[in-house]
C-alpha cells in the first residue's frame, strides 16, 4: 500500500461508502489493525472493544456488559468516538484516531455467557483519509480478485517494483515436496512457474506456491493446483508449470500485493500490461531471463527457506479487556 492522492480516495469513499468489510483475522492482518488499541470512548472515558466489521458510515463493535460504560453512553445521549490505531507499511509510526459517532442500538453476544455486547455504531462524520484509504484498498483488491482474476502480470522490473516483489525467486510445494522455481507471471488467479525436470505428472496435483513479498515483508503462501505444463523454449531441462490458485483461500495480504499493479483507481496504468509484455521481448531481458533459467537449477539443490518472521501465519483478533483505560 501507498499513499493515494485526494482524489483516488474520495473514489475509494464514493464506491464503497456503504460495503463493509468484516475483521477476519486475515483482514485485521492485511490492514495493519492494532486491535489492542482500539477503543470506545465516551465522556472522557475509554472501554477496549472488537471491530467486528465497518464501513465508512458505520461499525459494529464487541465490547462488555459491564455498566459503566452503558451508563456514560446514556447520559451523553449516546455520542461516543472510535477509536481506531492502523500499522501501515509507509509510516514509520502506528495511525491512530477517533471517529465521531452515535451508538444506535446494543444486542447480547450469546456466546459469552453475558459478559460481551455487539454495539451498533453511526459516524456522524466521514472517517478520516487513512481509514478509507486502508478499508477501501481491501474493499477495491477483493472486486478486482473477482473481475481480473485471469489478468498476468508479465514480471517486468516496474510490475516487479508495484507488486513489492523484490526477486522472482520462489518456493513451489507439490504434494509437500518444496521445489526451488522462478516466477514467470502472476495474476489474482494463478501463475506460471519455471521448474527443474518434468512436469507431466504433476497436473492436478495440490500445491502451495511461496513467495516473498516487500512492503510489508512478509511470505505468502498460496494453495494452488498444478493444471498444465509446457516446455521451455531451448531449455530440455526445465519446464513450464501453470497453477490454479483456490478462490476461498487466497490470501487477502497477496490480493493486496496484486492489486497494486492496476487498481481501477489507476487508470494511467491501464496499458502497462502491453508495456511489459513488449519489454519482456527485448534482447536485454531475454539476456537476464535466461540467466535466471541458468540458476534454476542451482535453486533446486538448495535447502528450502523457512516463511519469514512468522508472516505465513495469520495475526488474530485480541479479545475485550474488562476495565476502561485512561
Amino acid at each position: 500500500m501507498s499513499s493515494a492522492t485526494s482524489q483516488q480516495i474520495n473514489l475509494l469513499y464514493n464506491t464503497y461508502r456503504s460495503i463493509d468489510v468484516t475483521f477476519t483475522k486475515e483482514v485485521a492482518k492485511a490492514s495493519g489493525l492494532i486491535p489492542q488499541n482500539v477503543f470506545i470512548k465516551c465522556l472522557g472515558e475509554q472501554w477496549p472493544c472488537v471491530v467486528y466489521s465497518s464501513s465508512f458510515e458505520g461499525a459494529k463493535v464487541l465490547a462488555t456488559t459491564k455498566p459503566g460504560l452503558n451508563e456514560k453512553i446514556a447520559k451523553s445521549n449516546n455520542l461516543i468516538s472510535l477509536r481506531y490505531s492502523f500499522k501501515v507499511p509507509y509510516k514509520q509510526d502506528p495511525v491512530s484516531f477517533f471517529v465521531s459517532a452515535k451508538a444506535s442500538g446494543f444486542a447480547p453476544y450469546v456466546q459469552s455467557n453475558g459478559t460481551l455486547q455487539f454495539i451498533s455504531i453511526q459516524y456522524s462524520q466521514r472517517p478520516p483519509d487513512d481509514f478509507v484509504e486502508i478499508i477501501g484498498t481491501i474493499l477495491e483488491a477483493n472486486m478486482n480478485a473477482a473481475r481480473r482474476r485471469d489478468e498476468r502480470i508479465i514480471l517486468s522490473a516496474e510490475a516487479m517494483r508495484k507488486i513489492n516483489l523484490p526477486h522472482k525467486e520462489a518456493m513451489v510445494l507439490i504434494q509437500g515436496v518444496p521445489r526451488r522455481c522462478i516466477i514467470r507471471d502472476l495474476s489474482f488467479g494463478g501463475t506460471k512457474l519455471i521448474i527443474v525436470g518434468l512436469a507431466k505428472f504433476l497436473v492436478g496435483k495440490e500445491a502451495v506456491v511461496r513467495v516473498d513479498f516487500d512492503e510489508p515483508r512478509e511470505t505468502i503462501d498460496i494453495p494452488a493446483k498444478v493444471v498444465r505444463y509446457e516446455d521451455v523454449e531451448g531449455r530440455k531441462d526445465l519446464t513450464a508449470i501453470a497453477l490454479q490458485f483456490e478462490p476461498a483461500s487466497t490470501p487477502m495480504s497477496y490480493k493486496m500485493h496484486i492489486n497494486n499493479y492496476n487498481p481501477l483507481r489507476r487508470k494511467a496504468d491501464d496499458e502497462a500490461p502491453a508495456s511489459a509484455k513488449l519489454a519482456a521481448a527485448t534482447p536485454a531481458a531475454a539476456t537476464k531471463e535466461a540467466a535466471e533459467l541458468d540458476e534454476v537449477g542451482e535453486l533446486d539443490s538448495a535447502p528450502s527457506p523457512a516463511p519469514k518472521n512468522g508472516a505465513s501465519s495469520a495475526t488474530g483478533l485480541a479479545g475485550p479487556r474488562a476495565g476502561r483505560s485512561g
